[in-house]
This record gives C-alpha cells, structure tokens and sequence, in this order.
C-alpha cells in the first residue's frame, strides 16, 4: 500500500457528478457536526479515549480485542462507515477482512464506490480478466458513479483479488440517482430507468425519524435551497439507501443459500452517513429480513483530542453500535455542519 495514493483530495473529481456528492456525501458533513469543546472530563481528569479503541455505544466502554474478534464471527452483516478518502479507515475495513479470513471465512465485501452498471466489469476484473487498470476504471465507470482518486480504495479492491473474495456494487447506479434528484420519486417512479434497475416496484420506506433526521441535516449543510430542492435530494437519498439494502439483501440470500458456515459474513463498506444511527440502510435491511438478521454498525471517526465532548454526544445518541477511533487523515478533520 502506497502512502501518497491517499494523498489525492476530492477536488479531482469531475465538476459532472457534483449531483452525486451532494445526494451521496451530505450525510457524512451532516450526522458527525456537533460542538467542538474541551477533552477535560469534569473534575479535571483526562478522557479515556484514545486512537485505536473501538467503543460500545450502549455502554460508553472500550472493546477487548477479544470480545471484537468474536462479535465479528457471529454477525450476518458488519457495517462499516468511513470517511470518504480516509486511508485509516480503509486500513480498518482491510483489518476486519483480515481477522475475518485468519478465521477460515469468507467474507464478502460490498461498496458504495462501486455503482450497479458496473458490477459486471467489477467481476471480470476481480477474476483476473482485466490486466489494464485504465481500462478497469472506464468499464466500471469510477469517474461516473464515484470519482476522485481510485487508489484511495484500491487496496480494498487488490485485497479481494488476492483473496478470491466477491465485491458487490452496493449503488444504485448515476442515472437513476440523478433523475429522482431532479424529478422527485413520485415522477421518476414511471420512468424506465427505474425499471432497468428493478426499483419501479420496490417499496421506498419514508420513515419519519429518518426524515427528520436527513432533512435537517440537508438544509444544514446546503442552506439556501427551497422546500423542493431538500425534498427531491431527500427522496433521492432514500432511493440510495433503499437500494444499498436491496443488494445487501440479495447478496445475503445467496450466503444463505450456499449453507457454508464458513461463509460470510458481508462487510458493507459505505459512507458514514448510511449507518447513522442504524436509519439508513441498517433499518432498511431489518425491514427486508422479517425472519431476522445478525447485524452490527461500526462509525469509523476521526479522533482528535478537542473534540472529545463531541465524541461523547455521538456516544450517548448511538450514531452506531460501535465506535472505531482513528487518527486523523492527511485531509484532516471532515467539515462540519450546522
């Protein structure tokens, strides 16, 4: 892994799919924008936190080592949201796939990078039937559907290859975001696009708390708009969401399927923004499995001394299951919202 393949910033990506970061990434701006104050708990001691610990929401505490191999072995679906571009959190997501391999399973690694229209030329290279990585790049369409620097993810995607793992492409693909985004979902639903992909009849679950939860955070990290503007990026994201569900679902069942025990388990590998407190794909793949699902979220944050009583917010309001404590990358920290 080469250290300056993490050094590129966003600003390499097209002027062209812009739309797709504004529907993809709000989330990410959004749901980590809390005050930052002091790391000094009350009565002057230092916090307990620090790079590297993994944190239990539900009881504020540090993981063992131990305790974090075997919640990884008993899940269906581990979900993992990052900072986009962040080279430690891809070390993470390469940390989990490994204890999960020295374990005898094979896990399998679905992304949010990686668009529908493009699982074909995902598999074909993974298979070793691309030598040439431009030619990669273009028929699976980065540019399209994700942009900016692919040997940010690319040791995700070398790590796979080498381990005979299958990615799954969790997005919905460009187009189909962007007409919901200009039309809203009641219009784009009649679209044939929406029947290419299989979405014209699935059923996009509006669920008030995450609508809430999204519509604040859009107009705080994209003030300006009018009503309709937030209500079509709103619907646009739950098509996203919805849709990354719908492939974890469909990639589930073939795990099921195959009866391997040593089979599994998927590791999403998103956003932070679509696990936050388990709404957006977490919530929508429980809806999917009304016979029952194993499922835990990991927030992979930045941690910075001073922002410790924010750290603690995200905490106390469960943004995930677990917390994993990363240093800061070259970008440094994610902007915040307010």
């Amino acid at each position: 892994m080469r250290a300056t393949a993490f050094d590129r910033q966003r600003a390499s990506t097209p002027s062209g799919i812009r739309i797709l970061w504004v529907i993809g990434l709000f989330w990410l701006t959004a749901c980590t924008g809390a005050p930052a104050t002091s790391s000094v708990l009350s009565g002057g001691l230092p916090a307990p936190f620090h790079e590297g610990q993994i944190i239990e929401a539900a009881t504020g505490r540090p993981v063992s080592p131990d305790q974090w191999a075997t919640l990884l072995l008993q899940q269906d679906i581990i979900y993992l949201g990052e900072e986009h571009h962040h080279r430690f959190h891809i070390e993470a997501a390469l940390t989990v796939l490994r204890n999960l391999r020295t374990e005898g399973r094979t896990p399998v690694l679905a992304m949010e990078m990686f668009g529908w229209d493009g699982q074909a030329a995902l598999d074909r290279y993974l298979s070793g039937a691309y030598q040439n990585r431009q030619t990669f790049l273009e028929t699976v369409f980065w540019q399209q559907n994700w942009g900016g620097a692919y040997e940010d993810y690319e040791p995700l995607v070398l790590f796979a290859k080498e381990q005979n793992l299958v990615v799954a492409a969790m997005n919905p693909p460009k187009a189909l975001v962007r007409l919901v985004a200009k039309q809203g979902l009641a219009q784009a639903q009649s679209d044939p696009v929406m029947a290419q992909w299989g979405m014209q009849d699935e059923v996009i679950v509006d669920d008030p708390v995450y609508r809430a939860r999204i519509l604040q955070q859009l107009q705080a990290c994209h003030g300006g708009g009018n009503d309709h503007l937030y209500q079509t990026m709103y619907e646009a994201s739950m098509v996203r969401d919805e849709g990354m569900a719908k492939t974890l679902v469909a990639r589930l069942a073939l795990i099921r399927r195959d009866a391997d025990p040593m089979a599994g388990p998927l590791v999403s590998y998103t956003g932070g923004g679509h696990i936050q407190y388990n709404l957006p794909v977490p919530a929508r793949v429980v809806r999917r499995l009304p016979d029952g699902v194993r499922q835990m979220s990991v927030y992979l944050t930045s941690f910075e001394a001073g922002r410790v009583d924010e750290l603690r917010e995200m905490i106390r309001e469960k943004v995930a299951d677990y917390l994993w404590l990363t240093p800061v990358s070259e970008q440094g920290l994610p902007r915040r919202c307010r």
